[in-house]
């Protein structure tokens, strides 16, 4: 039994009233959001739905840690757009079924951890990025359809919608001050809520997007031909939609710790969203990850246990079975207005305090990420090009750290004593350290302030004892790592040296 209670997370304390009452306003955000994601990739409306039960309900239960939301997220379904409009969606769900056993297999490898490698800038872009499409996003709801067009909603209708969404913003704001004994969020939707159903008031509902009644999620294997053809086809799509997800959960994981300041598993995350997204794939949803909207409502309701994401898992189960006449009739401004301040809160504002003390290829790297995933919504290629950049950059700037101090000692032995790293980018500046021609016939380079790090290293090594052995000199190596030891030794056919034996590393004689 104590493993059942330990998988729920309840062997440390939990406040139950905020996690269900958490729970409960996280469902009502995602419901608007899985449906309008749904019926922009063309989907069944209810397939967002289900997709945000079973990924809520898996990820929260198994997932890599308490208090992240998943759900039908944006960011995985626009890559299937293309595989839905080209083969329809029996090859979606294949897609997303095999999306699912990739990220599975990136858990087991335990790859997650290279999420370390994204940087603070690309994380401030990645961040305030993610506000941005929040709240234009809630724009959308300022629009309706006249024949079959698109176009803002204007007059009286306008006004009712601005009013009610300011009435949200301001309960969000302000009820806290008074009492935080239930998340403002939720208030705040039961108070528009009963204006709007007591008054009698013409706004835009959660019907007007589309309806949410329907049965438990059916059992579907996809009709699909199983072949290298079909595999083919939907492999790319598979693998562009895995590592958005996998990008987008890491990063939501990496954020939601330092709000909590604790420390989540990323590679027990990758194979909880995996086996949600199989699945998915079999039960016919839409396939999902981590929503960072949705995260942010559930922390600032207070929750920090696992308990609130399975509330709002069941309550989205329970709504399409039972509660759809109800929930159908929510205001969209209360929600809008919810999610506005969803996308304040995530904004990050630090970043412009301090955007005058942080390096300038720090700031470019942030804003370009932030345009990428505005401009594109393509948030793995806004986070790879971020540190594809900021690695560069480092990779410069390590290069021009390569220096070495020169001297003759007593026996007339040349001294060359090396700082930096030596690496693919650092291999011309530490060449030209060398007066080849004028050196005595002993030359020792001591890499003890510095390392060998890869086969440019080792390259730039043995072109330079190749110069001294053209004139008859000699040439030692001092104070190498035994890493870099390895690499020399594997390197044999390549690289022909002496390396002297050293007291404090026991380096043997060549």
């Amino acid at each position: 039994m104590k493993k059942v209670v330990n998988l729920f997370d309840f062997s440390r304390e939990v406040n139950y009233r905020i996690e269900i009452l958490a729970g409960l306003t996280v469902a009502m955000t995602m419901i608007p959001e899985s449906l309008s994601f749904a019926i922009v990739a063309g989907f069944p409306p209810l397939m967002g739905l289900y997709a945000s039960f079973i990924a809520g309900l898996i990820t929260a239960v198994f997932g890599g840690r308490p208090g992240m939301i998943s759900g039908g997220a944006g960011a995985t379904v626009i890559v299937l757009i293309a595989l839905m409009n080209s083969n329809g969606i029996e090859y979606v769900l294949a897609a997303v079924a095999l999306a699912g056993i990739l990220q599975i297999l990136v858990g087991l490898f335990k790859l997650g951890k290279f999420i370390r490698l994204v940087p603070q800038p690309v994380m401030f872009g990645f961040v305030n990025g993610l506000a941005v499409i929040i709240f234009m996003s809630q724009l959308d709801q300022f629009k309706t359809f006249v024949n079959g067009k698109s176009e803002w909603l204007s007059g009286t209708s306008f006004f009712i919608m601005a009013g009610l969404v300011a009435l949200t913003i301001a309960i969000v704001v302000l009820l806290p001050r008074l009492t935080k004994a239930v998340p403002s969020s939720l208030v705040a939707i039961i108070v528009v809520f009963g204006l709007v159903f007591f008054f009698g008031i013409e706004t835009k509902t959660v019907r007007d997007i589309a309806s949410v009644s329907g049965g438990f999620p059916p059992f579907h294997i996809p009709n699909i031909p199983f072949n290298l053809q079909t595999l083919q086809i939907i492999f790319p799509y598979a693998l562009i939609m895995a590592s958005v997800g996998l990008t987008e959960g890491l990063l939501t994981l990496n954020l939601v710790d330092e709000i909590t300041e604790t420390k989540g598993k990323g590679n027990k995350e990758c194979i909880a969203q995996g086996s949600a997204n199989i699945l998915n794939g079999f039960f016919f949803g839409m396939g999902g990850c981590p929503m960072i909207a949705q995260t942010l409502v559930n922390l600032s309701a207070g929750s920090r246990a696992r308990l609130s994401g399975i509330i709002a898992a069941l309550t989205i189960l329970v709504i399409i079975l039972f509660g759809a006449p109800i929930i159908e009739q929510l205001p969209m401004a209360a929600l809008v207005g919810v999610m506005i301040m969803v996308a304040i809160g995530t904004f990050e504002w630090a970043s412009f305090r301090i955007i005058n003390k942080m390096p300038k290829h720090d700031i470019f790297v942030g804003i370009l990420v932030a345009l990428i995933t505005i401009v594109l919504h393509n948030l793995a290629l806004a986070v790879l090009i971020g540190v594809i950049i900021s690695a560069l950059v480092f990779s410069w700037e390590s290069a021009k750290r390569i220096r070495a101090k020169k001297y003759l000692d007593d026996k007339g032995v040349k001294h060359y004593e090396i700082y930096g790293p030596l690496f693919f980018a650092s291999t011309t500046a530490f060449l030209e350290k060398f007066d080849i021609l004028n050196d005595p016939n002993e030359v020792i380079i001591d890499f003890k302030e510095s390392k060998i790090t890869d086969m440019s290293a080792i390259d730039a090594v043995n072109k330079i004892t190749e110069r001294y052995a053209k004139v008859d000199k000699t040439v030692h190596l001092r104070h190498l790592s035994e890493d870099c030891r390895v690499l020399l030794k594997n390197a044999d056919s390549v690289i022909d040296v002496n390396i002297l034996e050293d007291p404090t590393y026991k380096v043997v004689v060549d």
